[in-house]
């Protein structure tokens, strides 16, 4: 399954209600395990961004849909990064184009 880096901040509304993150990041694992997208780590980070999450998807269209629904509650903003894991690499680099 495609795997996804998703780069996440807290929008206004979220910080205003931070502490209820925990129980949003629950409900949404489960929204996205509805779907057939399985969250595989999370990371609060320090810097340009607040949270790292790492997901599996069966495809684009999956996840888009997944992610566009999480977005919408309002509470966060979202960056998304489609990583090839190192075998995915390999097989990239050694095919000519």
């Amino acid at each position: 399954m495609p795997t996804y880096v998703v780069l996440s901040k807290w929008t206004n509304q979220g910080l205003k209600s931070v502490e209820q993150s925990p129980s949003r990041l629950d409900a949404g694992r489960k929204a996205f395990e509805a779907v057939g997208v399985k969250m595989k780590d999370f990371y609060m980070v320090m810097g340009q961004y607040d949270m790292v999450i790492v997901v599996e998807a069966p495809d684009d269209a999956t996840f888009a849909k997944a992610a566009l629904a999480l977005a919408a509650g309002g509470n966060i903003q979202t960056e998304t990064l489609r990583a090839f894991t190192e075998d995915e690499y390999r097989k990239i680099v050694s095919t000519p184009a």
